[in-house]
C-alpha cells in the first residue's frame, strides 16, 4: 500500500537555512511541478524545509520560471526524525538497481546511501550524471514521502575507504550469505542501540570475499544473516532497513 497527502506533495527542500519572513526561490524541476502539476499560484501554501531540516509554511508570491515564496511560521517539530540514524553502504550493483535501493531507502528512513566497489562488483566507476541521477531520486522520494531531510548520496568508495568509516559508528552490520544462521529480528534487536549511529552494509551480486567478510569483522562489523533465502543485492538492503525500522519505531 502507498501513503501520499497533499502535504507530501506540497513538500519542497532548499539547499539554505531559511528564517521566518525570509523571502527563497524556487527553480528547477521544483518550479516546473508547482506551476505545471500542482498547478499553484500567488497566495497558495507549501511547505518548505531548510539545510538545517527545519520546516515552515510558506505562501507563494510569484510564479514564472522560478517560483519566490515567502517562509512563514515554523511547523512543529512532532514528526522528527528519531535519534537512531542508519547508513546503508551498498555495492554498485548492476545496471539500474541503485536508483531502486536508493528511492526505496529514502522512503525506509535512510540517513545515507553509501555506494562502493569491492572485489566482485561488475563496474569500477559512476560518473557524474549517474550520480546526480541518484541525488535527484534521494530528494524525490523525501518529498513523496514525507521526511524532513533528504538523505546524503554519497561519493562512491573502494572497499578500503569504506572499512575506514567504521569507528564512525556505534553498530555497523555485514550482511552476509556465511554468517552463523540467525532469525534477522533477532539479530537486529540484539545489536540495535536505542541511540547513536548505524551503518549496514550489503555486498553485491556475487557476494562478498572471505577476505573481505574477515577484514569487516577484523574492524568491529557483525555478520548478521539476512535468512535463508538469497535475495537480491538491492532487495538485501530495503528488507535490513524494514526491520530495523520496524524494530527502531
Amino acid at each position: 500500500m502507498t501513503h501520499s497527502s497533499a502535504g507530501a506533495a506540497r513538500r519542497f527542500f532548499i539547499e539554505r537555512t531559511g528564517e521566518t519572513g525570509g523571502v527563497i526561490e524556487i527553480g528547477g524541476s521544483d518550479a516546473h511541478k508547482i506551476a505545471h502539476v500542482l498547478r499553484l499560484s500567488a497566495g497558495e501554501r507549501i511547505e518548505v524545509i531548510d539545510a538545517a531540516a527545519t520546516e515552515f509554511d510558506a505562501e507563494i508570491e510569484a510564479v514564472g520560471r522560478s517560483v519566490t515564496a515567502r517562509l512563514l511560521e515554523k511547523r512543529d517539530e512532532r514528526t522528527r526524525p528519531t535519534s537512531l540514524y542508519v547508513d546503508v553502504a551498498q555495492a554498485v550493483p548492476k545496471g539500474q538497481r541503485m536508483d531502486f535501493v536508493v528511492e526505496k531507502g529514502t522512503e525506509l528512513g535512510a540517513r545515507a546511501v553509501v555506494p562502493f566497489f569491492c572485489e566482485r562488483t561488475i563496474g569500477r566507476s559512476v560518473g557524474d550524471e549517474k550520480l546526480a541521477r541518484w541525488r535527484r531520486l534521494a530528494r524525490s522520494a523525501a518529498q513523496q514521502s514525507g521526511r524532513h531531510d533528504v538523505p546524503l548520496v554519497a561519493d562512491p568508495l573502494s572497499y578500503d575507504a569504506l572499512l575506514s568509516t567504521f569507528d564512525e559508528y556505534d553498530v555497523v552490520l555485514f550482511a552476509w550469505e556465511l554468517a552463523p544462521p540467525q532469525a534477522l529480528r533477532d539479530a537486529v534487536l540484539s545489536l540495535l542501540p536505542a541511540r547513536g549511529e548505524v551503518l549496514a552494509i550489503v555486498g553485491p551480486e556475487g557476494g562478498f570475499s572471505h577476505a573481505e567478510a574477515a577484514a569487516a569483522l577484523e574492524r568491529g562489523a557483525t555478520a548478521i544473516s539476512l535468512g535463508p533465502r538469497i535475495l537480491r543485492t538491492d532487495t538485501a538492503a530495503l528488507a535490513l532497513l524494514a526491520v530495523i525500522g520496524a524494530l527502531a519505531s
